[in-house]
């Protein structure tokens, strides 16, 4: 540790995992696990490095009974052949067969046992992976452009920023101790498809002249995130080239690492931090920090395509295509995970690609090979051609698997898309994301109809239902969507949703958006339709 821990001065102040933080850093635990607990097994972890498990990317996952979950860093969503080859084997070996994309561009497993963990670490190592930090009070997963480098919408090609960020703050005791969670995202597109608002950090395209001439960088964004008090990150006042990022990134972190709120978990992430002092005085420090900026030039992003690709597309590379293609509720197994790595390789760059809406995409593909890769049979259930509501409904992980959770998603939501994809004729597809707790890791804040998990009592006893929430966006005019009142039984959501989709199918304006659409009527009406369905049903 080269720092002063400057809120140590009173840890009178501080929360109780703070204090267990400062006797020994979450990254301490990852060798404890290869000489300890791999070796005595589950029974030997005590409470308090259970919580360190966190910084090897690793949760105890429900029902507590000794098997683990995993989260594996893939660094702006792109991973070769043999990496996806390894990423299978181990879901194989040790995992149950099951992979999860999830809504950070990351692989998720389900099922482990901590006397695995030491082979999982060396097989991810060996091929240049990491589940390390992936989880934690820390810099986590880079979130970015899945078409890096093939994108005809981007201003600048950021792997190699990705890279660098992420091989600063990897493993980095000066950054392993952070209030809370810390998320960063890098893009060098047009549409939003890092989701700037909801992070932490964020970079997004700009242009600048610079003496006479017009520059390409970065503006920044800070204190995004969800929860259950969700904040839009605001953009600070400066330009930043692309040899600039590692610099303002190593700033801002420090701030939060030093003057982030320690005394309240649940009052510990950046967002409280910058609502508080004002992006001003934020931007303020940061120069105090690195020294001189250029005000910002002007931001390049100019609409939200919500991290949707569906179908073939050409890329900035001539003749060559990428294949969009849609992982239901973002879960996937080993087989398909091998059978895409053998098409990645067989006819595409090597590379599979992984998107912040749970999805998959597959690129460098000829155009004479794209009919044949379209033949594939791995690609009738990972789909390019998805029905609508499938393929835009996102799901976390719930209560099957996470112990905060209070209800069921996966399988909800599958079987609601799929209601809805039989029972609802619409040229315009709209966005569905289902949570089951208010950690929200499944974003339902910025879907055009959100839906949380809660329980409510009936005469039958106790039964999960959702609150649902319209209305939401990124990029220009972002805004977080509205929840209606009143709950509805897990068992409904579809006949409800239908009905409300419906409503706004048969009252729209000529290629009025759902989104478009909430915002002219307001809320208030789909909270009076919804009043309407309620009441029916009690009669």
């Amino acid at each position: 540790m080269t720092y002063e821990p400057i809120w140590m001065k009173d840890p009178s102040k501080l929360n109780k995992f703070e204090l267990i933080k400062m006797e020994k850093d979450g990254l301490d635990v990852i060798r404890t696990i290869i000489d300890q607990y791999a070796k005595e097994g589950y029974d030997a972890i005590p409470e308090d490095d259970m919580n360190r498990f966190k910084w090897a990317g690793v949760y105890e996952q429900k029902p507590r009974d000794g098997h683990f979950m995993m989260r594996v860093r893939i660094n702006t969503g792109i991973i070769t052949a043999p990496q996806a080859r390894a990423l299978a084997s181990i879901a194989r070996d040790y995992g149950r067969n099951l992979i999860d994309v999830t809504t950070r561009q990351a692989i998720q497993y389900h099922w482990l046992r901590v006397e695995n963990l030491p082979d999982i670490f060396n097989r991810l190592e060996e091929v240049g992976l990491y589940s390390y930090e992936a989880c934690g009070d820390c810099p986590r997963t880079i979130v970015g452009n899945p078409l890096a480098g093939i994108d005809k919408d981007e201003l600048i090609d950021t792997v190699d920023i990705v890279e660098e960020v992420n091989e600063f703050f990897l493993l980095n005791r000066d950054f392993s101790n952070l209030p809370r969670k810390y998320k960063m995202s890098i893009t060098g597109n047009i549409y939003n498809n890092a989701n700037a608002e909801i992070n932490d950090l964020a970079f997004v395209p700009a242009t600048k002249v610079i003496d006479g001439q017009e520059t390409i960088g970065f503006h920044a964004f800070v204190g995004g995130g969800l929860s259950a008090k969700p904040h839009l990150a605001q953009e600070l006042d400066i330009f930043i080239h692309p040899e600039e990022v590692l610099k303002v990134a190593i700033g801002v972190t420090t701030i939060f690492r030093d003057y982030g709120y320690r005394e309240k978990r649940h009052h510990a992430r950046l967002k409280f931090l910058v609502a508080d002092w004002g992006v001003e005085k934020f931007k303020d420090k940061l120069i105090e920090l690195i020294g001189d900026m250029p005000s910002k030039g002007e931001n390049k992003t100019v609409g939200w395509n919500a991290v949707y690709y569906d179908g073939t597309y050409e890329q900035k590379q001539d003749g060559l295509h990428f294949i969009g293609l849609n992982v239901p509720v973002g879960r996937t197994e080993a087989a398909e995970f091998e059978q895409l790595a053998d098409i990645a390789e067989k006819y595409g760059d090597g590379k599979i690609r992984t998107t912040m809406s749970q999805n998959i995409i597959l690129s460098g593909i000829p155009t004479e090979k794209l009919e044949e890769v379209l033949q594939s049979p791995v690609l009738v259930r990972l789909s390019p051609h998805a029905k609508p509501f499938m393929s835009r409904t996102v799901s976390c992980t719930g209560n099957e698997f996470c112990n905060l959770a209070v209800v069921e998603t996966k399988e909800l939501a599958r079987h609601v898309a799929e209601y809805l994809d039989a029972h609802v004729e619409l040229d315009e597809k709209i966005r569905i994301h289902i949570i089951g707790c208010p950690n929200a890791c499944g974003q339902k804040h910025i879907a055009d109809i959100g839906l949380q998990g809660a329980l409510i009592r009936t005469p039958d006893g106790t039964v999960d239902a959702f609150d649902i929430a319209v209305g939401g966006i990124l990029g220009p005019g972002a805004k977080f969507n509205h929840t209606l009142k009143g709950r509805v039984k897990s068992t409904e959501i579809g006949s409800v949703l239908a009905k409300l989709v419906l409503f706004y199918k048969e009252n729209r304006e000529t290629g009025e958006s759902f989104h478009h659409y909430v915002n002219r009527v307001g809320a208030s009406a789909f909270q009076e339709k919804l009043n309407e369905l309620l009441a029916a049903k009690t009669q």
